[in-house]
């Protein structure tokens, strides 16, 4: 009961002085790849369903539960890939919502027979929400009028890739959307995420497709006066997929930094599944029970596509 006052504190605070917090991560981000940059939209077959979901801390009352939905499309005719996403991040007893809605774009320049490059647009509405009745005031406290309130946001990016290495950045909330309830700002800062990888080896019998690959990646992310790093390994001996990640390498997360995550997972050439588990090594190791995340990709043609070009990145 008093953690979970202190929760409900933390939260009001949150609104009433107008703290400034981080988005919701992924452990699997290129499991989510609009998520992470609109440059991924139609980096894809044809046609990509993604979902994903993940409990962050499932061991503190109210944890965070992230939900997330995409669909993106590749027009070959015009070199352009379309897609929407939706995502919801829900937490605490009184329900603390950050809900968005967004529409990307991307354009694939075909540089050399080798280099893509393929900058995209994100236009996005974001709404925040809380339900006060559920909260619990030691003193008497002014409610605001509404229990939601919503803005329009924006993203860009670039990612530039051949068949064995990609590398990239994104720019996220560049319109700082305002989510007070109040007239005061609560602005949602500018993210900057920079992401990269290689397929260092990349292995298959004669007149065979590729069957057995191992990829280094690695993701930084820099939002107001947080920053991380992570990296990871990922071994594919298909359809099986096994992945180790460090994410917030010291000393951006303490001497420690914040969590080993461990991914299992089943890749055919239309269908993903993954599952990952966070094992917290910062200071809340004894606190927090890690937190679960699954995903799920389908991807389908509906033609034969004439020059094929898959991004070499991992699927979770």
């Amino acid at each position: 009961m008093i953690l979970k006052r202190i929760i409900h504190i933390l939260f009001l605070l949150f609104f009433c002085a107008g703290i400034k917090a981080q988005d919701p991560q992924f452990t699997q981000f290129y499991a989510n790849p609009l998520y992470l940059a609109p440059s991924f939209a139609g980096a894809t077959q044809q046609h990509r369903l993604v979902t994903n979901y993940r409990n962050q801390w499932p061991s503190i009352p109210g944890a965070f539960q992230t939900y997330s939905f995409s669909y993106d499309h590749y027009f070959e005719n015009f070199n352009s890939g379309l897609g929407v996403i939706a995502m919801s991040d829900v937490a605490g007893s009184a329900n603390l919502s950050l809900t968005s809605l967004g529409i990307a774009y991307s354009y694939d320049f075909l540089v050399t027979n080798m280099l893509h490059i393929r900058p995209g647009l994100q236009f996005s509405y974001v709404m925040s929400g809380l339900n006060f009745s559920k909260l619990i005031f030691s003193a008497p406290t002014e409610i605001p009028p509404v229990e939601s309130t919503g803005d329009i946001d924006a993203s860009s990016s670039v990612l530039v890739y051949t068949e064995r290495y990609w590398g990239g950045f994104s720019v996220d909330h560049m319109l700082t959307p305002n989510q007070s309830f109040y007239a005061d700002e609560a602005l949602i800062p500018v993210k900057l995420s920079v992401f990269g990888g290689a397929q260092i080896i990349k292995q298959g019998r004669l007149l065979k497709p590729v069957d057995e690959t191992v990829t280094l990646a690695f993701l930084f992310r820099s939002q107001a006066h947080y920053k991380q790093l992570d990296l990871g390994l990922y071994w594919n001996k298909q359809p099986v997929v096994f992945g180790l990640w460090y994410r917030g390498i010291p000393p951006f997360n303490g001497p420690r930094g914040d969590a080993l995550a461990m991914l299992v997972g089943y890749k055919t050439r239309q269908l993903s599944i993954g599952y990952s588990y966070d094992f917290t090594v910062s200071n809340l190791v004894t606190s927090t029970g890690g937190a679960h995340e699954i995903s799920l990709v389908y991807q389908f043609r509906t033609q034969k596509r004439k020059r094929p070009h898959a991004v070499p990145c991992p699927e979770f």
